[in-house]
């Protein structure tokens, strides 16, 4: 089996509020994060895919391919937005980085058929990641 990854970087804004909860209740659980105006982050994305390479090319997944498919899926209706207001697909979420990373998978999946969606790893910060496989 062989791993293929791409890589993709794009900035955005969030808050992480339950509107079920009160606002202190909110504050408690995600501290500065539930700022009203919401706070923002360069995101780095990891997109895997798995598979064996074709005979033809020697490819599992041709990666300008791949990244057409994370441009037009996901950059272009990410990059510079504010993830509770702005992206469709993220509607009613709380945009964790462990949400957005099944958002991603959900959106992503479908269009991935040279090979096999393996995972979504989403670095939030420099120090903080989540990885999701599915």
């Amino acid at each position: 089996m062989i791993y293929v990854t791409r890589r993709a970087a794009f900035s955005a804004s969030h808050r992480l509020y339950n509107p079920q909860l009160s606002s202190e209740e909110n504050i408690a659980l995600f501290d500065k994060c539930a700022n009203e105006m919401g706070h923002g982050h360069n995101y780095v994305l990891e997109v895997t895919v798995a598979g064996e390479p074709d005979e033809k090319s020697g490819y599992v997944i041709d990666l300008k391919k791949l990244k057409e498919i994370l441009k037009r899926e996901i950059l272009d209706k990410v990059d510079h937005k504010h993830l509770n207001h702005d992206v469709e697909f993220l509607r009613g979420v709380i945009p964790t980085a462990e949400n957005v990373a099944k958002a991603f998978w959900r959106v992503l999946q479908p269009h991935i058929t040279d090979g096999k969606l393996y995972s979504i790893r989403l670095h939030e910060t420099e120090n903080n990641a989540v990885e999701y496989r599915g």
